[in-house]
């Protein structure tokens, strides 16, 4: 059976960031392109691709953990044990042993599915903070700042410096994990990636464009239909005209929205 750790040079226990780097490294070594056309490079390259597209896909690792192991254990296709020896001890160690090693494939991959989960939420809570904040921005029309005194004024633009700052590192981050470039690259290095990204670049900053522009839409014709009743209600802060402010907003509930789920997360 080909041994894919081997291929790469990872332990069977290296993390996904591990045999992604382990690929690119290698990917650079061995790339045709880069070896004068070698038949040799391009066959140990494709060895590494094969490779990694098994063990950098979560499912497909955890199937192949399992087939090693049961040509390891000599797992019979009944799920029977069959052992060279007959001891009593010497198969229920075996036994244990196997155990063990599957359990060991079984947490990997329900820890693999949690930082995915964990990367989702924050892209989802973030993109959810500031479409509700910006429709809430656009119906209500709150003056804050311009009411506010000078502290006030300054702790609310450090407030939007700082959300600002953390929603392009929210979408930053996204943009990478879940988007690709459909710009043609030259370097063979930008060729030497087979993950399957599920959205272009286009798309995701399409998404984010349009899905701000149209919860300020649909904020502002229910803000307008209720401008009398909202008035009379906070009156105090509330602005008949839109205002530059409002820009200031959905960042800061941005990064409280982030903030309350990170302190969340941390009880869970």
């Amino acid at each position: 059976m080909v041994n894919y750790y081997e291929i790469l040079k990872v332990s069977p226990k290296a993390s996904n960031a591990e045999i992604k780097s382990a690929y690119r490294r290698l990917a650079r070594k061995l790339h045709p392109d880069k070896n004068d056309g070698s038949e040799e490079k391009a066959l140990e390259f494709a060895k590494v691709a094969k490779a990694y597209a098994i063990l950098g896909d979560p499912k497909q690792r955890a199937d192949y953990d399992r087939q090693i192991l049961r040509a390891e254990y000599k797992i019979s296709s009944n799920g029977e044990t069959v052992f060279s020896s007959e001891n009593e001890y010497a198969r229920r160690w075996r036994r244990m042993a196997y155990e063990r090693r599957y359990n060991e494939i079984i947490d990997r991959m329900i820890a693999d599915e949690r930082r995915e989960s964990v990367a989702l939420q924050k892209i989802i809570f973030p993109m959810v903070g500031l479409f509700v904040s910006t429709f809430a921005v656009a119906v209500f029309k709150p003056a804050v700042f311009t009411k506010s005194p000078i502290i006030g004024k300054i702790i609310l633009f450090s407030l939007f410096v700082v959300g600002v700052i953390h929603l392009f590192s929210r979408l930053k981050a996204a943009f990478d994990r879940y988007t690709y470039d459909e710009n043609i690259h030259d370097s063979i290095f930008e060729m030497t990636e087979p993950e399957q990204k599920p959205y272009s670049r286009f798309t995701g900053i399409a998404f984010v464009v349009v899905g701000v522009f149209l919860s300020l839409g649909i904020g502002l014709l229910i803000g307008n239909y209720l401008d009398l009743v909202i008035g009379a209600t906070i009156p105090s802060i509330y602005s008949q005209t839109f205002r530059l402010e409002f820009i200031f907003y959905p960042p800061i509930v941005v990064l409280c929205v982030d903030l309350m789920h990170s302190v969340a997360s941390k009880f869970e």
